[in-house]
Order: structure tokens, then sequence, then C-alpha cells
């Protein structure tokens, strides 16, 4: 049994968004808990204030009360906190959109009306692609809970979504004849508030950087500091070498389901 903890980054006005879940077997999820727990204990420490949630957003710009952290130092705990994740040998999933192009698709009505928001269309990629991988392994290893950070405005519609997948998304996995829908999705996703769920504040820093990446490496936005590209380089490849397979975004023999998600996402995410 796995549990996938998923946080979004980019749903204000930033060109693209982004969602990542972090896998985590549920036979290690006691001491996962207890060790990121630790990993805040020591970032308390280093800022002189208890520190019960990490919003990546703050202390990757050094604000608020991670100002007096410079930047090299904020960055260091970047790469351990992914030395981290690679070390408990967690598995990483992610989906990614250039949200303008989303927007002309959706009016343009080329995406189906069940993923009418952004939120929608990358946690239902992200299922998806979870399936695919899930499904190659013998039952009931593969089964995997969905845990999602708290959005009131997306649950009712998205666990409905979920509860009763749209025809067209059994290509995505290539459902066998006698398979029942999402057989390797346990019951209806879940949602919980990251204090209280910690590792969605893992899947937060891990949403960010890929959002981040997609971002300068796409031209859209640029860097903040010299070696911001070299460091954002070297963070993905960290992530990405903790990525589930199949491929996420296969480069060729798609389904008309999985190129859905393939056209719509930055070609830096897409082409990794």
């Amino acid at each position: 049994m796995k549990l996938c903890y998923c946080d979004e980054s980019g749903t204000g006005d930033e060109p693209i968004a982004t969602m990542v879940g972090i896998v985590v077997d549920a036979s290690r999820m006691h001491l996962t808990k207890q060790h990121w727990q630790e990993l805040l204990d020591s970032l308390s420490e280093r800022v002189g204030r208890r520190i019960v949630e990490l919003h990546t957003r703050d202390f990757y710009a050094g604000n608020g009360v991670f100002r007096d952290i410079a930047g090299p130092a904020r960055a260091d705990l970047i790469t351990q906190i992914l030395d981290w994740l690679t070390d408990r040998r967690h598995a990483v999933v992610y989906s990614s959109v250039v949200k303008q192009s989303y927007y002309d698709a959706f009016a343009a009505n080329t995406i189906p009306d069940e993923l009418n928001t952004p939120l929608r269309f990358l946690g239902f990629h992200l299922i998806l692609a979870m399936q695919k991988h899930c499904q190659r392994h013998e039952r009931p290893k593969g089964h995997t809970i969905f845990v999602f950070d708290n959005e009131e405005r997306e649950k009712m519609r998205f666990t409905d979504l979920i509860a009763r997948p749209p025809d067209w998304s059994d290509a995505y996995y290539t459902r066998g004849r006698n398979q029942p829908q999402m057989d390797q999705i346990v019951d209806s996703p879940y949602f919980g508030d990251s204090r209280d769920v910690v590792l969605i504040q893992l899947a937060d820093v891990a949403a960010f950087l890929v959002r981040r990446y997609a971002e300068v490496r796409s031209g859209l936005v640029g860097p903040r500091y010299p070696d911001e590209g070299a460091r954002l380089d070297m963070w993905m490849h960290a992530l990405r070498e903790r990525a589930i397979q199949p491929a996420i975004y296969p480069r060729r023999g798609r389904q008309p389901a999985e190129d859905l998600f393939y056209e719509h996402a930055p070609p830096a995410i897409r082409d990794l």
C-alpha cells in the first residue's frame, strides 16, 4: 500500500502551474513523519522560532522568519531536503501546465469539460500516471491512497471526477477488457491541512522547484541570482531520478489521453 501526498504551485498569476506527489510506502510512514519533524526542528533552531510548517515560497525568497538566512544557506538546505527524499527512496510523480495554453485550449473546447480548472487538470494527470505505474505491480502492492492539500473550492468536484472517471481516460493506462476503472486507486482522494499532514509540505517544496525550473528554463521569468539556473538543474535532476516509471510524459507512442497532458506541459518538463 502506498500513500501519495500532493501539493500544487503556481495557482496565482504565475505563467506555469505544477502539482507534485510524494509517494511513500505505508509501512515506512511513521519514520518518515518523524524524520521530517526532526528537519523542521533543526530549521527552527536556525531561525530562532518554532517552524511548524515550511512554506517554500517564503523560504525560497528569504521572506518572513527566513530573512536572516542567507541565500546560499537556504539553497544548501533545499539540497539537504532533496537528499533526504533520495535517501529514503520515496518516489515522485509530477504534472505541469502552461496556463495560457490550457485556457486557450479550454476555450476552444479541446480540453474535456470535467477538467475545467488547472488544478483538476493537474490532479487528474497525477492519478492517471500513478494508475499506469502501479498496475505493473502485483495487487495490492500498487494500491495508492491520495492525500491532497485542502482546496475547499475543488474538493467536491474533484472527488466526483475520481469516483466516476470519464471513459476517455481509460486509454491513458490501457485499461483491460475486464479491468475496473482506476483499480489501483484506493477510495476517493483525501484532503488535509499541510500543518497537520507534514508530507504535504515536502510536496510543496518539490512543486515549487518544478514550477520555478520550468519558468526559468522556458524563459518566462528571469533568474533571481546568477547561479539559480544551475542550482535548479541540479534540483530537478534529483527529482527526476526519483520519478515514477513509465515516463510521465512519453516522447513517442502516446495515446490521445496522454497527448492531452503532453501538449500543454512546458517543454522543459516534458523533455526531461
